[in-house]
């Protein structure tokens, strides 16, 4: 294996290549309905022919708030070639959230589904962005936009591998969402990590569940100009219908994220359980338990990885042999766990895991108008994971969880401190704590602990209901405790470390039930 990928042809020009040389060969299929290379080409260079008249030009921010479909790649791909910066944003965002995106990207147009132009509108955002609504009925949408017979065919060249692609926001710790300045080289080794971390090659077809705006489902979606590769999308993750789809789909591949195994496992037991052609299930999460029983059960090679979409996604991954490994450095990178002062750690110790690269634009440069976070995260050329880990003798890296408040629930991160900002703006309260606590299923849940006003009363149920069209579904906590006070360190920051992770007994929105949720914190 070459210690380097190869980077000598950029995004656009490999999609127009294969596009010129096999115009009916699959790209993709989105639940069943074909894309073909020359057909991706074709509408990516229709909307490309949109942004220019509508004065979108390179460097110009587009947000695309758009569930999976072939129009959400259509659009991916036509950014990219307009060298526009693309800013996926979770179509489940809401309220302040998403207002903080808009204005803090100032995008000069948001792609989005056409029921939710009105949630846009309504956000709170300061900027008044111009919409393109995609829907099937929308006059002057989308749809339109790509079904214009137009050519994207400048004379300027196609965009640099140190210019900016896209903005990916990334949840903050103890501030608001940071967003990564992904270059069209970085999202280029992603992709050559996924193929090295998931073993794919050749004859592979990946099958998708994941949303595009995540780093783990962009960097797929280069995977079919790299190598003869083909992928299977769908709307969402189903469960019950997982094996069936993946079966139909032809999948040799398979995607996970934190609690998917799990939930797979939970499923009965059937006959259909290996009755499918996936190799592999590659992705991050699984835990040492989970290891051996889905590859009992499914039959399938269970290779796990680890990384941050600063490090181009994919900086460690493992050969399938080792349960509770997140595996070795990729050729590319040099991974190390270092102590407080910054001094590497001997085997076996614990510390903050740091990712290097000698391959230019491997590590991202800068967080998008943010100078503070990029200089804590990039000390010496280093990216500072903020997370916990240790190597063993054999170079095996093993995670132990975050150094910082960033939580991880229903496959996403989220910040603490943006959780706790949109509930302190609830009249009623004064302060506002959030931590993760144990989940049946995947990673965490979220636990908020709420301290009203003086004079003032709230209950959880009425709290919950309050936050629900102002947070993000993957944001709204799962339990909720009315506290009379908080423990402060001598700087007077609660002391979140002596919360109660306890679920019991306590006020749970997925059960609605639970006391009145008052406690002594």
């Amino acid at each position: 294996m070459s210690s380097h990928p190869d980077l000598s042809v950029d995004i656009v020009s490999a999609l127009r290549r294969k596009a010129a040389e096999h115009p009916d060969r699959l790209f993709a299929a989105f639940e069943g309905e074909p894309l073909a290379f020359g057909e991706l080409d074709r509408l990516s260079d229709a909307f490309a022919a949109h942004l220019r008249a509508e004065g979108v030009g390179p460097g110009d921010r587009v947000a695309v708030m758009l569930r999976n479909s072939i129009e959400a790649i259509a659009v991916f791909f036509g950014l990219a070639k307009a060298g526009a910066a693309w800013v996926p944003v979770n179509p489940q965002q809401r309220g302040p959230g998403l207002a903080y995106l808009i204005d803090h990207c100032r995008p000069s147009l948001v792609v989005v589904e056409a029921e939710l132009g009105g949630v846009v509108r309504e956000c709170g955002a300061d900027s008044d962005p111009r919409l393109l609504l995609r829907g099937p009925e929308v006059a002057g949408g989308l749809a339109e936009a790509l079904a214009a017979p137009r050519t994207f065919d400048e004379p300027a060249p196609a965009p640099a591998p140190a210019d900016t692609l896209a903005l990916m926001y990334t949840s903050g710790t103890t501030g608001p969402p940071k967003g990564v300045v992904v270059t069209h080289r970085m999202l280029r080794i992603a992709a050559e990590g996924a193929l090295v971390a998931s073993d794919g090659g050749d004859g592979s077809v990946y099958f998708l569940w994941e949303p595009l705006y995540h780093v783990g489902g962009a960097q797929v979606l280069l995977l079919p100009l790299l190598r003869d590769v083909r992928l299977a999308l769908v709307s969402r993750f189903s469960a019950s219908r997982f094996w069936r789809q993946a079966r139909e789909a032809g999948a040799t591949h398979i995607h996970y994220l934190g609690g998917i195994l799990q939930m797979l496992l939970a499923q009965d037991p059937a006959q259909t359980d290996r009755a499918h052609g996936v190799r592999v299930a590659w992705g991050g999460g699984c835990a040492a338990g989970t290891f051996e029983a889905v590859r009992e059960r499914f039959g399938v090679e269970i290779r796990e990885c680890y990384g941050m979409t600063e490090g181009s996604s994919i900086a460690t991954a493992t050969d399938g042999n080792r349960a509770g490994s997140i595996g070795r450095a990729l050729p590319w990178f040099t991974v190390t766990v270092r102590d407080g002062e910054d001094r590497a750690l001997p085997p076996g110790e614990r510390g903050e895991i740091v990712i290097e690269s000698e391959l230019p634009g491997a590590i991202f440069a800068e967080y998008y108008r943010n100078p503070d976070a990029t200089a804590n995260a990039l000390r010496g050329g280093a990216l500072h994971t903020g997370d916990l880990g240790s190597l063993d003798a054999d170079g095996e890296l093993t995670f132990h969880g975050r150094l910082t408040e960033s939580l991880r629930c229903r496959g996403e991160n989220v910040s603490a401190w943006e959780v706790e900002h949109v509930v302190v703006s609830h009249p009623d309260v004064e302060e506002a704590a959030v931590i993760g606590v144990a989940a049946a299923v995947g990673e965490q849940d979220i636990k908020l602990f709420a301290k009203p006003r003086k004079g003032a009363s709230i209950g959880p149920a009425e709290l919950s209901e309050w936050l629900e069209p102002r947070l993000a579904r993957y944001q709204r906590p799962r339990y909720i405790a009315v506290v009379d006070s908080f423990e402060r360190t001598p700087s007077q920051r609660i002391r979140k470390h002596l919360l109660s992770a306890a679920t019991d007994d306590i006020w749970d929105r997925e059960r609605r039930r639970g006391r009145s949720g008052r406690i002594e914190a």
